[in-house]
């Protein structure tokens, strides 16, 4: 048997199968199989599957207790070659390169689906249309010619492969689930809101907050309704703009602490409270629903749920299961560390290689032992505030580390040219020519910042907070790149670059991070930019623990060469999220 087929599925519940060889066409005939999960379980021996989409394969063999090694997604790939090619943004189905392959009217994509509160999977919801086999077959060796066209070939292979194995892990950790507890989570919300009252009002503690606001005032204000608070505010001679924390943090006003109490309340409530947990748990697991390859940048993100916005204080809620623990590790400070690999800069990859603390570092050499002021200035760097202060910082960045400096310099110069930008393996930034607001809130990239953007944006970057960032993008932290600002645009792609690779590498971790647990219980459960939690038994989370830092040291190597830059870890074993940090 070779270790390569192909499968299409069929519409009453079998498949097409086929045996390919090194050059990726059929090496013996097309076999029509009545089931499609026997058509896997029967070839043990394979150890990659061409398909159309894993979304669409992937979750039913799941759900039979089937998994795969390795596999071809061609829709992942498709996406990829597109964007390579200068072309984000048209229709990246199977069937949409199929009619490009033959010159015919190009279908559209089909929309997507919602996710449905606390389901699995939809294991048989069509996700697009199905293609033959054969015509499969013909799209796949179109794709592999066009890989052959890329400026750099193996990079670009490793880039699909990265990205098909992330499928894979976004379709497994959809299965599993994050252990959740409801009681812990029922007990932490009326610790925080007190008792609900009937009819879905708010829960006291809220209700108190909102009168103690009012009573401020002088009159009733609603403080769930961001116009009506900031008409109070005016009607007491204080002019505000918004009712965002650090605009009010600076107000001096009665109203503003229990304003402030209340919002942070408020948001938990809404997002993570007693609605949250019926709709989204259950049997012990929160599902939500991860979609690898969900930004342009290659972040991931999840669909429904919340899950990458979890709050601190909900997640004494994410509990392992009795006799398990929590493996969670978070990259540390991994955007520099990355600048530094692509880059090839003499001294950052030297201070990237000797050191877990690359800011105190930096600073040591560049900014008289300022960690702080040389946070700022690296992230600066990365982020494109080049201003202000963080001229002063990156002129003397670019004296002490100017190969680091010069590579996102001149991504800047691409993309405000409206030039192709591509992460180190070939994941590509959207040309000019495309939606610029859509393509900046799907990167989730905030640009432009001030020093005081940058620490926040730092903060939430290092919480891996891709959700947040986006929200950062939507909320104005990108002047002029929805009218196609050249600058705007070059911070876009100064910062993808870093961002992107970033996003590739974490792909290949996971990907290596996969393959030891397949040999064990363990099980990934969540993931979100520099964080990976793994849930095992006690016994073998010493072992995940160490198969973490060796993932790390592949993927770097992988994805940058050999480089002397280390990416370290902080990892925690506990019973509780909560409890890593």
């Amino acid at each position: 048997m070779t270790d390569r087929w192909a499968l299409a599925p069929a519409e009453d519940g079998g498949a097409e199968v086929a045996s390919l060889g090194p050059d990726g066409l059929p090496s013996g005939p097309v076999l029509r199989e009545r089931d499609l999960v026997e058509a896997v379980r029967d070839r043990p021996g394979v150890t990659r599957w061409v398909w159309r989409s894993t979304a669409e394969v992937y979750p039913r063999l799941l759900a039979a207790g089937v998994r795969v090694r390795r596999c071809y997604d061609v829709e992942a790939a498709e996406t990829l070659l597109l964007g390579h090619e200068g072309r984000h943004g048209e229709p990246r189905s199977a069937a949409a390169a199929l009619a490009r392959l033959h010159g015919d009217p190009v279908p559209p994509d089909p929309p997507q689906r919602s996710a449905a509160p606390g389901a699995q999977s939809a294991l048989f919801e069509p996700h697009g249309a199905r293609l033959p086999l054969a015509d499969l077959l013909a799209v796949y060796a179109e794709q592999q010619r066009r890989h052959e066209r890329t400026a750099h070939p193996d990079r670009m292979r490793l880039l699909t492969a990265a990205e098909s194995a992330g499928m894979l892990v976004a379709a497994e950790m959809n299965r599993a689930g994050l252990p959740w507890s409801a009681d812990v989570h029922r007990r932490t919300l009326r610790e925080l809101l007190g008792e609900r009252y009937a009819g879905g009002g708010e829960p006291r503690r809220l209700a108190e907050l909102a009168d103690e606001v009012s009573a401020a005032f002088g009159h009733r204000v609603r403080p769930d309704l961001p116009a009506d608070v900031v008409r109070a505010f005016g009607r007491a001679g204080i002019k505000v703009s918004s009712t965002r924390s650090r605009e009010l943090e600076s107000v001096d006003h009665p109203a503003v602490e229990p304003l402030l109490a209340y919002k942070k309340l408020y948001r938990i409530w809404v997002a993570h409270g007693w609605s949250w947990l019926q709709d989204w748990v259950r049997d012990g697991r929160f599902r939500p629903e991860f979609l690898a390859g969900g930004t342009v940048t290659g972040r991931w993100v999840t669909k429904g749920g919340g899950a990458l916005q979890i709050p601190k204080v909900i997640r004494r809620a994410v509990v392992a299961d009795p006799g398990w623990r929590l493996v969670v590790a978070d990259a540390d400070q991994m955007e520099p560390r990355v600048l530094a690999a692509l880059s090839r800069d003499p001294g950052l990859m030297e201070v990237a290689g000797r050191t877990d603390d690359l800011y105190q570092s930096v600073s040591d050499r560049a900014f008289a032992g300022d960690r702080a002021q040389a946070k700022l200035a690296v992230l600066g760097a990365v982020y494109g505030q080049t201003s202000g202060d963080g001229l002063k910082n990156l002129a003397a960045l670019r004296r002490r580390f100017p190969r680091a400096v010069a590579y996102v310099d001149e991504a800047a110069r691409a993309g405000e040219e409206g030039r192709l930008v591509r992460t180190w393996l070939g994941r590509t930034c959207p040309p000019a020519t495309a939606p610029a607001q859509e393509a900046a809130e799907e990167a989730g990239i905030p640009q432009g910042l001030g020093d005081e953007e940058i620490n926040r944006t730092a903060e939430a970057t290092e919480a891996a907070d891709a959700d947040r960032a986006a929200e950062a993008a939507h909320r104005g932290w990108l002047p002029g790149y929805a009218s196609g600002n050249s600058r705007a645009r070059g911070r876009f792609a100064r910062n993808f670059v870093v961002q992107g690779s970033a996003a590739d590498w974490a792909l290949l971790l996971l990907a290596a991070l996969r393959r030891t647990c397949e040999d064990m219980a363990a099980e990934l459960v969540f993931f979100q930019h520099d964080e990976v939690i793994v849930h095992c038994p006690a016994e073998e989370a010493d072992t995940i623990v160490e198969a973490i830092d060796r993932a790390a040291e592949l993927a770097s190597r992988l994805t940058f060469g050999e480089s002397p830059v280390r990416f370290p870890f902080t990892t925690a074993v506990v019973e509780c999220y909560a409890d890593a940090k």
